[in-house]
């Protein structure tokens, strides 16, 4: 070798590095709790909306996958290093915020490969995955013990049938989420502890939780509106296990404490509003007619009821009355083709395009007031529905 060559280049970094004997077990946690370092390199900066870390937008993927295993190593070798190399590498903004772990189950809102590696790992196991983010080095984190001031008497007791209703009141303090409220970013844990005990006795004593959440909720989702949220298993607005596990205990009135990595919840269960005035009230009367049938649906939604479509977040009420009324009319007629409709109308991506039917059983994992009016549908008959969602226009076509 000359004496001004330059060495030759190692190995390339192998750019997989994902943890698939990990990924492909078919054992998942209902719920797992979760820490991560995640590294993005340079070319994710669209991903980022112009938030990418200065870090990474100077990295390669060949560089972030090598720091990423050599994290994991590191993990593997001595888990009392988690907390330091967090603070030290991740670029994840919201586990720098808080030493609070991200509670991960099936149905909340985590990229799908976050979620798919969470649920496999065994408590105290480490592992990679690759998300749009970048690679994040993940530990699955033991529970921490439960607070003394938790609703433990109503956690304990077996879950009840959704879906429920409920007004939460959230209150915070200094060194939780980065998007709390300026308020609670000045309260101390203590004075958490000691306004969400003193809460929580008013809405048991039956002072008005409306007027409470203006007062001294730390969510500006619910707070000016005194919003009721709705509660089923299937839920994906609801990204916390830990609430949904009390709301779905609570008896009707009844009202609780939680904590989840937001802060303090005091959560109340309120009785079902009456049948939205679009539903087939009579048809959901009936006992299930059929244990497998094949429907079709038109989701339509509105600005407080929509997925995640352009056409239902601007809708008006009074807009949607009228077009799900014109539809029903429309569809009424003989040889009207439904089809057309739910291509022309249908806010659900994953059957508008297609018109494919879903198959529905009572295991099915369905959105509850859909799966129960599928049921009780006769053959070629149409039913209107309300869920999480927006309005469902449902026929049974098997």
């Amino acid at each position: 070798m000359l004496a001004n060559e330059s060495p030759p280049p190692g190995p390339p970094q192998k750019l997989d590095i994902d943890s698939r004997d990990i990924l492909a077990r078919t054992t998942l946690a209902p719920t797992a709790l979760v820490r991560h370092v995640l590294f993005a390199w340079k070319e994710l900066e669209a991903n980022y909306g112009a938030r990418l870390d200065p870090r990474a937008a100077k990295r390669t993927q060949a560089e972030a996958a090598k720091l990423a295993e050599d994290i994991a190593a590191q993990l593997r070798q001595d888990p009392s290093k988690l907390d330091g190399l967090i603070r030290l590498h991740s670029e994840d903004p919201g586990s720098l915020a808080s030493d609070q772990p991200y509670e991960v189950t099936d149905d909340n809102r985590y990229v799908p490969e976050f979620k798919n590696l969470s649920l496999r790992l065994a408590l105290g196991e480490v592992g990679i995955v690759t998300t749009r983010f970048g690679y994040h080095v993940i530990v699955r984190v033991a529970p921490p013990p439960p607070d003394p001031l938790e609703s433990a008497d109503i956690l304990a007791r077996p879950e009840g049938t959704g879906p429920v209703d409920v007004q939460h009141i959230l209150i915070g303090w200094d060194g939780l989420d980065a998007t709390l409220d300026a308020i609670a970013k000045q309260r101390t844990k203590a004075e958490a502890d000691a306004l969400a005990t003193e809460l929580l006795a008013k809405v048991r004593a039956g002072d008005d939780m409306t007027a409470l959440m203006k007062q001294y909720s730390d969510d500006p989702a619910s707070r000016d509106t005194g919003k009721v949220i709705t509660i089923a298993d299937e839920n994906p607005s609801i990204g916390f296990a830990s609430f949904k596990i009390l709301a779905l205990r609570l008896a009707i009135n009844e009202a609780g404490l939680v904590k989840t990595i937001l802060g303090w919840h005091i959560i109340k269960r309120v009785p079902p509003p009456p049948p939205d005035p679009l539903e087939s009230v009579a048809i959901m009367n009936r006992t299930t007619v059929a244990e497998r049938v094949k429907v079709k649906h038109i989701l339509v939604g509105w600005k407080e009821v929509h997925a995640d479509d352009p056409r239902g977040k601007t809708r008006t009420r009074k807009q949607l009355d009228v077009l799900v009324k014109a539809t029903l009319k429309k569809l009424s007629k003989k040889g009207a083709s439904f089809e057309a409709s739910m291509k022309e109308l249908s806010e659900d991506p994953g059957s508008a395009a297609t018109g494919e039917p879903y198959d529905v059983t009572p295991d099915a994992r369905l959105v509850k007031p859909f799966l129960n009016m599928s049921l009780r549908l006769r053959l070629d008959e149409i039913g209107v529905v309300k869920t999480v969602f927006g309005i469902h226009i449902i026929k049974r076509v098997e």
